[in-house]
């Protein structure tokens, strides 16, 4: 008897019917490595959150008589200096206050620490950009998909044409624009509001707007491929058979729809944001300093690649994991919500 309410219960469970969302769940948590990336995707978060508990100094302290501190390297200090100035004092990890866990720079401001407060930057990039590109491009590559004809015609062939120009180099100049206009100043209330904005950011406003505004192209032909394939279908047919307006029929049928292959495509943009950032920061186009960037720590240190490889080893390996990560964590979504590629892992 047990075994037949058993063998009852499997077929019970094999029998329930489990919704799109609750499959690709499913096949996600198949993906080991998806599950990893995503697990220290949100321990990065929790870090930049909590940055402070995290780390021993502010990242800007300065301490010039201990520069250039190789890894574990220990240093002394007052009392006072380390109650005012640690955050670790009177804790379980004090020893943290008088050890360069990874070492200092050329100005003696602990690497640790650095690294640690430089994980909101590439998370801020991350976050921003990609928010920004998702905007635009779902708007633009809705409304040229759902309109179609002429109009279709001239906003793709706009798109087609902001393709040929390399974008790296357009984001160089509106950096270094950006950069010009905020130490000149500027007589308009809206500039002078946007430089003061960035300022309080750290630098980061600008480099928002040059990365996040240039990498949407993409995300519109996307939008306007998946709104093509949508825009016929028989559900947005009976929306207009019952009188539904444009407006509804876009926002209630049409992005709830194609939103989901977009957030999967720009979680997999996300890396190459975050090197984007690393690679105007180690040009000296990113933020401004003090503001700890990777790619800032990685100039700053590859001069003496030699005599002090940790000034480069330590950012560059948190660069290159945090990006695997996401990499890892987008390929998983990717295959855990296309069908066509469920099963070949």
């Amino acid at each position: 008897m047990t075994t037949d309410k058993k063998i009852e219960k499997k077929n019970n469970r094999i029998g329930e019917s489990r919704s799109p969302l609750q499959d690709a769940m499913r096949e996600f948590r198949r993906n080991k490595i998806a599950v990893g990336g995503m697990i220290f995707v949100i321990f990065v978060i929790f870090v930049a959150v909590f940055a402070p508990v995290f780390s021993p100094y502010d990242f800007a302290q300065q301490n010039l008589r201990n520069n250039r501190a190789k890894p574990m390297e220990g240093y002394d200090i007052t009392e006072s200096y380390a109650a005012e100035k640690c955050h670790w004092y009177d804790t379980p990890m004090e020893w943290g206050c008088t050890t360069f866990i990874a070492g200092s720079d050329a100005l003696g401001r602990d690497l640790w620490s650095r690294i640690i407060y430089g994980t909101r930057i590439s998370l801020s990039i991350a976050l921003a950009a990609s928010s920004v590109s998702l905007v635009i491009g779902l708007i633009y590559g809705t409304v040229s998909g759902y309109a179609g004809g002429n109009v279709d015609n001239l906003m793709m062939r706009l798109v087609d044409f902001l393709y040929g120009i390399p974008l790296l180099p357009i984001i160089i100049l509106m950096t270094v624009y950006f950069n010009a206009v905020s130490r000149q100043g500027s007589d308009s209330p809206i500039v002078t509001a946007l430089i003061k904005l960035d300022n309080s950011a750290g630098g980061l406003l600008f480099v928002f707007i040059a990365i996040g505004a240039l990498n949407w192209l993409g995300m519109a032909r996307l939008a306007r491929g998946q709104v093509l394939s949508y825009k016929e279908k028989e559900f947005v047919e009976a929306a207009r058979a019952l009188g539904a307006g444009n407006g509804h029929v876009i926002f209630k049928h049409l992005i709830p729809n194609v939103l989901g292959p977009l957030l999967i495509a720009e979680s997999m943009a996300i890396p190459g944001y975050i090197f984007l950032e690393a690679a105007l920061s180690f040009i000296g186009l990113g933020v401004s300093p003090p503001t700890p960037s990777w790619g800032a720590m990685i100039n700053e240190g590859y001069s003496g690649l030699r005599s002090n490889p940790h000034l480069v080893m330590f950012p560059g390996i948190a660069l290159s994991t945090l990006t695997l990560a996401f990499n890892f964590m987008g390929d998983g979504l990717r295959d855990a919500f296309d069908t066509r590629l469920r099963g070949r892992n």
